[in-house]
């Protein structure tokens, strides 16, 4: 079955918080609702996929000794790892299905050894024995909010100090736009504390495509900072998944949305909103309440 015919998992109502799905709602509630709510199908991209290939060599390579973990080893399990990648996930496939030549994908795996290679220049692996990789991590606020996500590592020193690792395969934002991925991570920082009662003494964030390293040092009035955002994020998608009044936020990244052709902003119509209407917002004026919402807070 093609990425095009598969049938979208049963609409629901959001029940716990992501950092990728915090970063939706802020970037467009809309979208929010088709990834969340609605369920709609989304191509793979040759960009994601990447990044999640990248991920897989970067955490299965501590599986090695330290001494075998060298940048050949590292490039030579990039096509192993998408034949293994492929067998889990089919449907990527697609992508290069009018590859005949292999051309495109060779040149795509090449990227993908190349961003593994530039990782051996900014972290040495043989110095690393990491405690936890592509850790699941839930936990449950004071006010019933159950946060969640995935963390790519945590390293955890002699002395009990934690670091939290997170790897990227793009370039470094610039220094104005740094808030909106500190935000995941004081996110993760925050669940972590939950959960271990422990604050994060760095958070780390690896961008392997222009060979940066970003840190940030928490302290505890951040991640209270952070929970207060988290909570108020959730307020606001809760108010909406009752009214069903979910509004687009056209900005520079609709070009790369598959739900264009069903958002008001490109004249497409929404499906009918799948869930109860609890209470309904009133429409503001010239508007029927499909398509807009009030911003969400920003990344601070």
């Amino acid at each position: 079955m093609s990425t095009s015919e598969q049938v979208s998992p049963e609409p629901r109502a959001p029940m716990s918080l992501s950092p990728s799905r915090a970063s939706d709602f802020m970037q467009c509630p809309l979208l929010y609702r088709f990834r969340v709510i609605d369920r709609l199908p989304e191509r793979p991209s040759e960009a994601a996929t990447r990044g999640t290939l990248v991920h897989a060599v970067l955490e299965r390579l501590f599986d090695d000794p330290a001494v075998d973990r060298t940048a050949p080893r590292a490039r030579a399990m990039v096509p192993r790892q998408w034949d293994r990648l492929l067998e889990a996930r089919p449907e990527l496939g697609e992508l290069f299905a009018e590859d005949l030549g292999g051309t495109r994908l060779a040149e795509w795996l090449g990227e993908a050894e190349r961003l593994v290679e530039r990782w051996f220049t900014l972290e040495d692996p043989t110095r690393l024995e990491p405690a936890e990789r592509e850790l699941f991590v839930e936990t449950e606020l004071d006010s019933g909010l159950r946060l969640r996500g995935v963390i790519d590592r945590i390293d955890v020193a002699p002395s009990g100090e934690v670091r939290i690792v997170d790897y990227k395969t793009g370039k470094a934002p610039r220094p104005e736009y740094r808030d909106g991925a500190l935000f995941q991570m004081t996110f993760y920082a925050l669940v972590v504390w939950r959960l271990r009662g422990v604050i994060p003494r760095r958070l780390q964030l690896v961008y392997l495509g222009s060979g940066e390293v970003l840190t940030y040092d928490p302290v505890e009035a951040d991640l209270r900072r952070v929970e207060r955002k988290v909570l108020a994020l959730w307020e606001a998608i809760s108010s909406a998944t009752e009214s069903g009044d979910w509004r687009a936020r056209p900005t520079k990244l609709c070009g790369w949305c598959d739900h264009r052709a069903v958002c008001p902003e490109f004249g497409g119509t929404p499906p009918v909103y799948p869930l109860k209407i609890v209470s309904a917002r009133p429409a503001e004026s010239g508007e029927s309440g499909q398509g807009r919402m009030d911003p969400a807070p920003p990344v601070v």
